[in-house]
């Protein structure tokens, strides 16, 4: 194999990637598609065990995304298997259902915690081990941080929060070299399943025709490797080098998004 096609076929070959919330969705995902490019990967998990045809592929290591003390040691162990760290993808976060009136604060925690504490750790401690070398984040924002949802509204807001945090940082961090940018993708996930599930048959099967007619691509949710795993693969290599602060939509055009 030549150097040109090598390459090619392996884009991220020799690239130190850590995956949050890499047991499943888009994190598993993540994972899938970076080691088929060529990175070295370790994945991040806490409840859910890595999945049967990932365990054997990468290092794995247990990790609170919601504590500090927890992602502090995640980060040291995964370094110490990586020999450093070039990429960060946070992948972790969950989706609960709740209306604006009757959020509680338990609700409001768990949602705000395990979606936009966590992108703060991690982003923390990513710098951390990027400083002096440079690096690239991804974080996971959403189009429900712009343009709101009355069904999730704390999950919105953390989302939002993602975003603002994501320019922030992408505007202090790139003097050591450091980019970050977020994804807002349209992909089947667990919370996509917790969506149609909260939504009942009548309104499942409403929602699922609104995005027959509204998404101009495919008209329902896309595939996380096959569809956002591309996007994710460019966003981990040296083609984005220039690209930082960035919200990026994969979501078949479902909402359309510019600067």
């Amino acid at each position: 194999m030549t150097e040109a096609t090598d390459s090619m076929d392996r884009p991220l070959a020799g690239r130190r990637v850590l995956v949050t919330g890499a047991a499943g969705g888009i994190g598993a995902a993540a994972v899938s598609v970076f080691l088929d490019a060529g990175a070295r990967v370790v994945g991040l998990f806490h409840s859910t065990p890595p999945p049967d045809e990932l365990k054997a592929r990468c290092d794995w290591v247990v990790c609170d995304a919601r504590s500090r003390g927890s992602v502090d040691a995640a980060f040291d162990r995964a370094a110490a298997i990586l020999g450093g760290l070039d990429v960060l993808l946070n992948a972790a976060g969950t989706w609960r259902p709740g209306t604006p009136e009757s959020l509680t604060d338990g609700e409001l925690d768990t949602v705000l915690d395990a979606n936009l504490r966590s992108t703060v750790l991690t982003n923390q401690a990513a710098f951390e081990r990027m400083r002096h070398s440079g690096g690239q984040i991804i974080n996971l924002g959403s189009g429900e941080g712009v343009r709101g949802n009355p069904l999730a509204p704390h999950y919105a807001m953390a989302k939002a929060g993602v975003h603002a945090w994501t320019r922030s940082v992408a505007s202090a961090w790139g003097r050591y070299g450091i980019t970050v940018n977020a994804l807002a993708p349209a992909v089947q996930t667990a919370g996509a399943d917790r969506l149609w599930e909260h939504l009942g048959e009548e309104g499942a099967a409403a929602l699922r025709q609104n995005l027959r007619t509204a998404m101009p691509l495919r008209g329902e949710l896309g595939d996380p490797e096959a569809d956002l795993g591309p996007v994710m693969v460019f966003l981990a290599g040296t083609g984005a080098r220039f690209m930082t602060g960035q919200l990026i939509a994969v979501n078949g055009g479902l909402q359309m998004l510019g600067a």
